[in-house]
Parts: C-alpha cells; sequence; structure tokens
C-alpha cells in the first residue's frame, strides 16, 4: 500500500512499462510530422557477458502477450495528462495506439551470438519507438537467466535441477524466472505463481525452520511423512547430517523418497550419505542438495552421488546470470540504412537476414546476416527470424512446452568448445554483409 493505494504488481495494461522518454519522442516526433515514417527497429546484443561462448533467446512468448496488452486507457491516460508528460495532440494518438506493425525474431529458446538480430520490428518511427523499453526489459531479463541456466543444465549432465530462486529476486522477476528456466531444462520451480500463469511444474517441502518448530527431528520428519508420504524428500542438514539420515530412514523406512543437503563440503557429504543411505536399506533414495550453486559448483559434483541439484542465488540475479545488455536500434528509415557511429556503441545500418549453416554433423559452424536482402539457404541451413507479429496481430507463436523442446534441440548444435564452463570468447562470429 502507497498513500492508501494498493499497487497492482501486473496492471491490466502494459502501456506504463516504458520509459518517460519514449512518449517524450513520441509527442516530438508527432509534432514535427515525423512520427509516421516507415522505420526498422533491431534488438541485438553487441557481446557477450565476460567469458560466455553463447546466449540463449527467453521472454519472446511473455513480450508478445505484453505488446497485445499495450494500451492507453482512461487511467494512463489521465496519469500522463496529471503529470504532464506529454500533450493534449500526443495523449488523443496514445489514446487511439495499438502496434499495427509487423515483428520478426529468433525462435525462444534459440542459441544467439553478439551482433544476432534478434529482433525485428517494423512500423512507424512511433509505434517501434514506443516498445523499446518493454521489449528490452524483458528479452535482456528472461535471455540472461536463460543463459545461466543453460550453462547448469549442461554443467548437471542430465541429473534434474529445481529453479528456487524466488527469494532472491522481486516477486514478478521470480515467476519470469521461472519460466526462463524452465525453458532451458530446469525441470520444476519452488514459485507457485510460475506454476499458475505458465504452466511450470511446482516442487517443495519443508525448510530448516518446520525442524526447529518441533521438539526434535524424529517429529518434524514424522509430520511431513505422515502428511506427504515415505516418497517425500526430508532436510537432513538441521543438526547433524548423518543422525538426520538415520532419523530419516527410521521415520520413512527404506522407501524414503530423497534427502537433501543444504550446507557444508556437499561432495564429500553426498559420499558419506550414500554409503550410509545404502547400509540403511534404503538404497533408491536420492540425493538432492542445494546451497548457493553456481554451474562451477554443479559441474565439481558430476563425480559425487548426487541425484538433482536446486539452485537459486546464482540463476536470478545478476553475479550468476548477468546481462548481455541487449540494444534497441532504429536501422532503417523510409528505406534508406542508418546508423549510430559511436565509438564502442557504433552498429549496422540497415534491415538483416540471419541465416545459421551447420556441418555434416549438425554443428554450428557459421552465422551470416545480409543487409537489405537475404543469405542463400542452402540444406542444413537454419534461417533464424520467423514471424511473430503481422499487421499488429499476433502470429502462431511457439508455446512454452514447444520452445523448451526447441531449445533442447538446439543446444545440440553447439560445438563442442562452445559448451566448455572455461571463460572464452563468443562461439560464433556474425559476419554482416551487404546483400
Amino acid at each position: 500500500m502507497t498513500d492508501g493505494i494498493a499497487l497492482s504488481p501486473r496492471p491490466a495494461s502494459s502501456a506504463l512499462l516504458t520509459d518517460h522518454y519514449e512518449l517524450t519522442m513520441v509527442a516530438a516526433a508527432l509534432a514535427d510530422g515525423n512520427a509516421a515514417r516507415n522505420c526498422v527497429f533491431e534488438a541485438f546484443a553487441r557481446r557477450l557477458p565476460e567469458g560466455r561462448r553463447y546466449g540463449v533467446v527467453a521472454g519472446t512468448g511473455r513480450l508478445i502477450d505484453e505488446i497485445t496488452r499495450f494500451r492507453f486507457r482512461d487511467e494512463e491516460i489521465d496519469f500522463l495528462r496529471e503529470h504532464k508528460v506529454v500533450d493534449d495532440a500526443a495523449l488523443q494518438w496514445l489514446a487511439e495506439f495499438a502496434f499495427s506493425g509487423d515483428i520478426d525474431g529468433y525462435r525462444e529458446g534459440e542459441i544467439y551470438f553478439p551482433e544476432s538480430p534478434i529482433l525485428t520490428v517494423r512500423g512507424t518511427f512511433a509505434e517501434g519507438v514506443i516498445l523499446e523499453t518493454l521489449i528490452l526489459s524483458i528479452l535482456n531479463h528472461d535471455s540472461a537467466i536463460a543463459s545461466a541456466g543453460a550453462r547448469m543444465i549442461g554443467a548437471a549432465g542430465g541429473r534434474p535441477c529445481i529453479e528456487m530462486g524466488s527469494r532472491r529476486t522481486a516477486e514478478w522477476a521470480a515467476i519470469a524466472s521461472a519460466r526462463a528456466a524452465y525453458l532451458v531444462g530446469f525441470g520444476s520451480t519452488s514459485n507457485l505463481e510460475a506454476g499458475r500463469t505458465f504452466g511450470v511444474p511446482t516442487a517443495g517441502t519443508a525448510a530448516h525452520s518446520f525442524t526447529l518448530l518441533h521438539d526434535n527431528e524424529l517429529s518434524a520428519f514424522r509430520s511431513q511423512v505422515d502428511l506427504m508420504g515415505a516418497g517425500t524428500t526430508l532436510l537432513v542438514d538441521t543438526y547433524d547430517v548423518m543422525q538426520g539420515i538415520r532419523n530419516a530412514v527410521k521415520v520413512a523406512g527404506p522407501g524414503l523418497g530423497a534427502i537433501r543437503l543444504d550446507s557444508g563440503d556437499l561432495g564429500v557429504l553426498a559420499r558419506e550419505a550414500r554409503e550410509l543411505l545404502d547400509s540403511l536399506g534404503a538404497t533408491k533414495t536420492r540425493i538432492i542438495v542445494t546451497s548457493d550453486l553456481d554451474e562451477y559448483a554443479i559441474a565439481s559434483l558430476a563425480a559425487a552421488p548426487v541425484d538433482g541439484y536446486g539452485v537459486g542465488t546464482s540463476l536470478v540475479t545478476g553475479s550468476g546470470a548477468p546481462t548481455c545488455g541487449m540494444v534497441f536500434k532504429l536501422v532503417e528509415r523510409d528505406g534508406v540504412p542508418v546508423a549510430k557511429k559511436a565509438a564502442g556503441k557504433g552498429n549496422d545500418g540497415g534491415a538483416k537476414a540471419a541465416v545459421r549453416r551447420h556441418d555434416a554433423q549438425g554443428r554450428i559452424v557459421e552465422e551470416v546476416a545480409a543487409v537489405g536482402g537475404r543469405p542463400d539457404v542452402g540444406e542444413g541451413d537454419l534461417q533464424l527470424q520467423v514471424p511473430l507479429i503481422r499487421s499488429g496481430r499476433p502470429h502462431e507463436v511457439a508455446t512454452l512446452t514447444e520452445a523448451r523442446e526447441y531449445h533442447a534441440k538446439q543446444m545440440t548444435t553447439l560445438p563442442r568448445e562452445a559448451r566448455k564452463l572455461t571463460r572464452g570468447g563468443p562461439a560464433i562470429d556474425v559476419d554482416v554483409y551487404q546483400a
């Protein structure tokens, strides 16, 4: 509550999920007669985060949904008028606004590299520029989570991962993070709203506080097993880990589903836990580890008897999931290429069409982006951009499940060196050329 007014975390309209200057540019362009000029904008990354070899496109499905909700209703117009953001002529234009242009982009779950033309927006200047902040906020956030998550899934080597970062980021960012993690292979999330909104499977049992609530560990475990059954996961490191395992098996029997380790030297503890569980007859009880895991920690546990990982902080925060700093640039005006030339922040003008080429084993060997035309497409080549919106109406956008399956397939096309966790430059340099 602020000043007695309840703040909605996801308002009915997405129109104010933008920057002030997007509207002042629209107002000025309307006033000087340039607002209706035909323009092409592109979203791309100039570089990847330090040491990363590839990125993953995520958030496309969310973005299309938010663009369809980008409407200035009476409430938004009243706010803009009250705060004198733009003049009356601009307010009238905004009140009637609905995006009517075309958007093409890389499929959700696709791999990308520096200069990959990830999203292309065609329309008037006004209706393109007004979407800049919305586009970048979604693509930058979700792609950062997906890119970090993909590395973790690779390090896990087929062992399941659960996303559990809700308490380490903002409440609605947590939902988007869970979606992006599921896209790249995480099996479930701890976040219930992500389950309701996006259909991501949810999972969870108990924290240390539940054990501390009870007079002893045995009674805490008994309470959980009585409610959830012997197949539940018991957190065994509140006190003494080995005694916790004995108590867990004593309560649940050898059919105990799993134990969770959340502290200490996880590799050593996992080995000791496996030996003890086996000696107690709980040979099928799984061992789940948590505690500030990232892709490097997960990789270090590859030889340990670990059956699954719970990942939070390093997946949903900037330290573990740094943004690639995608930008949204005007590249064409009335059919004429335009480009920013500032040192270190320049870009190639002109609308681009991208194709990715593969070798006989299906591995990526080249990505080319033609300005003002289309590259030749041969056998085994992939046209990277697909229609997302046509004349303002959403095209057939992949479901989250379809995007997840597509991503898994595309990860197999990465060159082997791209999947290494050691630091290195982008696995592929995108060749941008004049068609």
